[in-house]
């Protein structure tokens, strides 16, 4: 099976690592270059406890020159998608899969618009990774759980055989006739601390310490819960609270959201496809939502004054 990473950051990277090394064909394309050099010149090194190992991958800027593959695995932040789709027309052949394994709700969609519904498959993952420095990331795969299929809910042969072919390198998956709902559970647990984890810039061992963060954090996943009810979304997440410490389970105090880094760094956030569409959603059915939308116009403030502001005396 031929593979291409479309985003090989730190969870890209892990998971195009432990393809390859269980002998599938596998291509890492993402625009930092300083990461792809590293990779080529000296192999991903993967790090699981303290030891670390080095794969032999393939990895590339663009995806010219690497030729049709049977899966593309989207891992490009959500508000670059449409744009990293619309430039793989060179990986992508009559028979090519496509699966988003992105954080927040749309990305199916977009993909969609772009290639046609029928190429595309839903899948939602717990796989973590860390990225330590170009070409050297922490994998975080072991009994780590990802999901996949079919948007209708069919089981369908070929979602059985992907599944089938990821487990056999070691990445536990299952085949779901409700990936939608999936989805929408991995939603509300990017809902739970995303946001206000970058409003607070606390990692998880401060974020859990705050009776007032809960309370926020409890309203926001209850609100993104009727906006699932009223769009026919079949949770398996039932109460607030379950989702409140199912996004920190498992995870160091010194974890921080992918929200929190994004702003520490000073580049845009995937808020618009976390809250932002529990609030787009909500607006669909008439569902009001208006703590998410607070905490969007939160963290849009932090992104106007990191770009405005920021660098200013």
């Amino acid at each position: 099976m031929k593979i291409c990473v479309l985003g090989s950051g730190a969870l890209g990277s892990s998971i195009g690592g432990v393809l390859t090394e269980a002998g599938y064909d596998v291509y890492l394309i993402d625009q930092w270059a300083d990461h792809i050099n590293a990779m080529n010149s000296r192999g991903l090194i993967l790090r699981e406890g303290t030891t670390d190992r080095t794969v032999k991958v393939k990895a590339a800027t663009s995806c010219e020159g690497i030729g049709p593959a049977d899966l593309i695995i989207v891992l490009v932040k959500s508000f670059h998608t449409r744009q990293a789709i619309e430039n793989a027309g060179a990986i992508i052949g009559e028979n090519t899969l496509i699966m988003s394994l992105q954080n927040g709700l749309g990305n199916e969609e977009i993909i969609a618009e772009v290639v046609g519904k029928e190429r595309v498959i839903g899948g939602k993952t717990y796989v973590g990774g860390v990225l330590l420095g170009p070409g050297h990331v922490i994998a975080g795969t072991k009994g780590k759980y990802t999901y996949i299929g079919e948007l209708d809910g069919a089981i369908t042969p070929r979602i059985s055989k992907l599944a089938e072919q990821l487990n056999k390198a070691e990445l536990l998956t299952t085949v779901s006739d409700n990936i939608v709902g999936i989805i929408w559970d991995k939603l509300l647990i990017n809902v739970a601390t995303g946001a206000i984890s970058g409003i607070t810039r606390l990692p998880y061992g401060g974020l859990y310490n705050v009776p007032e963060v809960r309370d926020c954090a409890l309203a926001a996943i209850a609100e993104a819960m009727a906006v699932a009810a009223a769009n026919g979304v079949t949770l398996s997440i039932k109460t607030p609270e379950e989702a409140w410490f199912k996004a920190s389970d498992g995870l160091p105090a010194e974890f921080k959201t992918s929200i929190l880094q994004s702003i520490e760094k000073g580049t845009a956030t995937e808020i618009d496809f976390i809250n932002g569409s529990v609030v787009r959603w909500g607006e669909m059915c008439n569902v009001p939502a208006p703590v998410n939308k607070t905490l969007v116009a939160s963290v849009k403030g932090i992104e106007y004054w990191i770009k405005n502001y920021s660098g200013k005396a």
